[in-house]
């Protein structure tokens, strides 16, 4: 019998993949994404804002199943849920792209890491349904998301739940309803993006994979969803005006592949142009105070939601939550600290007046030329004008790091480990760097339960 809807489609995928579908070279991208979010959520314990969403999920407690990292256990979703806020708070996750449309689809990882701890599953599992996700995630992306006012966290909930599928290893009829009752009601506000930012930019997707693996859950008992989510009467197509006919038994995995790590502590659309910046300052010697005037041009997308566009006007930058997705600030204080890491976003920092004054003279624009380029590159453009009348220019299409340029080994460990630096003693960090890159041959429960000697009083 043939499939009639996309998310039989999707779950015929989903079944259909075996460890074996997943080849070497897509087992070792998600090895080092996985070591890159590790880093990134224990780089984030201690702020404020994970520590209060650890404070909700200590105070009404949960079955002890999964391993939170810094200590404790709790149920799968709420492991999900705090170590999935943890991995996304810094903004220095991984991101995939297309044009007028990023997601980041390391949002999968904490999630079905919980259902797999829970599972007592094998790591290859795991990353076979890491990569399953990935690739959902990435190519649910074709459809209008953010460009149809829709949040990136509701493909988001459709590859949680495959993911999760299938480590707890449920039959196609299961995982269609897993799909079905998690897409259903998460179609997301893409003016969680837009000023003023607030906290739950950071915090969205963490919630959103923690209710996807929940209603998963509720899909493994036998409980039923609405199969007609994408396709049926003022389902997901019809609110967004477009359809996504995607042929799932072709093409598997190269969505999953176009998958980048930051290089900078910065959004991602961000990340060309902050590397050109750094570049030019370098090459050139620039003396900050000397600056005139800074001209930056970037593709719509990036400009929409970091430069002034339709996502409100960048005019303002107070807090993290601003400054990370506003591009006159990364643009000066990569100017002016030669780097954009998290220290760069300490309240201190953010205010004082060197910065703020640098990012009133960057001046923005969109380019149609970059825009047609997004993909395959992140173009970006930098004129820098001096006082003295000499104007220093550049342009770049990629970052180490991302997808076509990618990160090696080396590169990875060595961002986790400044990330984790006087935060995890060094034998620990030794321990965790090396479950990351052989998580296709441990028990997954080998790597959760080095979590737990996370200490946070070493923060």
């Amino acid at each position: 019998m043939t499939s009639t809807y996309t998310v039989e489609k999707i779950a015929a995928f989903v079944d259909g993949c075996s460890n074996s579908a997943i080849q070497k070279d897509l087992r070792d991208l998600v090895a080092r994404h996985l070591l890159d979010s590790i880093g990134c959520a224990i780089g984030a314990i201690g702020a404020k804002v994970t520590h209060d969403i650890k404070a909700v999920v200590d105070a009404f407690g949960g079955k002890p199943i999964c391993t939170l990292i810094g200590g404790g256990l709790t149920s799968p979703d709420r492991a999900a849920l705090y170590n999935g806020c943890l991995v996304r708070y810094l903004d220095f996750m991984d991101a995939y792209l297309r044009p007028n449309e990023v997601n980041h689809p390391c949002d999968n990882i904490m999630a079905i890491l919980a259902a797999a701890e829970h599972m007592g599953g094998s790591g290859e599992d795991f990353v076979t349904a890491v990569a399953i996700a990935y690739e959902i995630q990435n190519r649910l992306l074709d459809l209008p998301t953010m460009r149809g006012h829709i949040n990136y966290t509701t493909p988001l909930a459709f590859s949680v739940a495959a993911g999760a599928s299938k480590v707890l290893g449920l039959d196609k009829e299961r995982i269609t309803n897993a799909l079905a009752i998690a897409g259903v009601g998460a179609v997301s506000c893409a003016v969680i993006q837009a000023e003023p930012v607030s906290n739950w930019k950071g915090l969205a997707s963490g919630e959103a994979a923690s209710r996807a693996l929940h209603n998963t859950y509720l899909a493994r008992t036998g409980i039923t969803g609405t199969l007609g989510v994408f396709d049926g009467p003022h389902g997901i197509f019809q609110i967004v005006h477009e359809r996504l006919d995607t042929d799932w038994t072709t093409e598997w995995f190269a969505y999953a592949r176009r998958s980048s790590i930051k290089k900078y502590n910065a959004e991602f659309q961000s990340q060309s142009v902050v590397d050109l910046a750094i570049e030019l300052r370098d090459a050139h010697k620039i003396d900050v105070t000397a600056i005139k005037s800074i001209h930056v041009e970037v593709a719509q997308g990036a400009y929409d939601v970091l430069a002034g566009g339709s996502y409100g006007p960048k005019t303002e930058c107070r807090n993290k939550e601003q400054a990370d997705h506003n591009l006159m600030y990364l643009l000066a204080v990569a100017l002016l600290d030669g780097e954009i890491w998290p220290p760069q976003f300490d309240p201190e920092r953010i205010n004082r007046d060197d910065v703020q004054d640098l990012m009133k003279k960057v001046t923005a624009a969109p380019n149609d030329d970059f825009s047609r380029r997004l993909g395959p590159e992140m173009p970006a453009s930098l004129s820098i004008e001096l006082k003295n009348g000499e104007v220093i220019k550049g342009e770049k299409a990629t970052f180490d790091g991302f997808w076509s340029t990618p990160m090696s080994w080396d590169q990875v460990k060595a961002k986790f480990e400044r990330l984790t630096d006087r935060r995890l003693e060094k034998g620990l960090r030794a321990e965790l760097a090396a479950a990351a890159q052989n998580i296709n041959t441990i028990p997954v429960k080998d790597l959760t339960k080095l979590f737990g000697r996370v200490s946070p009083l070493s923060v």
